[in-house]
């Protein structure tokens, strides 16, 4: 896990957040030496995109029932 000080982070900023970004591992900020932060990559939770996916998911009473002219909307 890299560390950086509180004055590195200020000067090189959007440098820390590239790799945040790139290694996906957190970095952790200090003060005096001492650690005040703890800087994650962002990580959608597997349930959050499941959520996303909730009453998406169409079924079929007959999926082997021949396709017929009513079913298809360009029609």
């Amino acid at each position: 896990m890299q560390t950086v000080s509180k004055t590195q982070l200020k000067s090189q900023l959007l440098s820390y957040f590239r790799t945040i970004e790139k290694t996906k591992k957190p970095l952790v900020v200090t003060h005096q030496g001492k650690p005040v932060l703890k800087v994650y990559p962002y990580k959608e939770k597997p349930e959050d995109i499941l959520l996303k996916l909730k009453s998406s998911v169409v079924t079929f009473k007959d999926p082997t029932a021949p396709v017929g002219e009513k079913d298809w909307e360009a029609l």
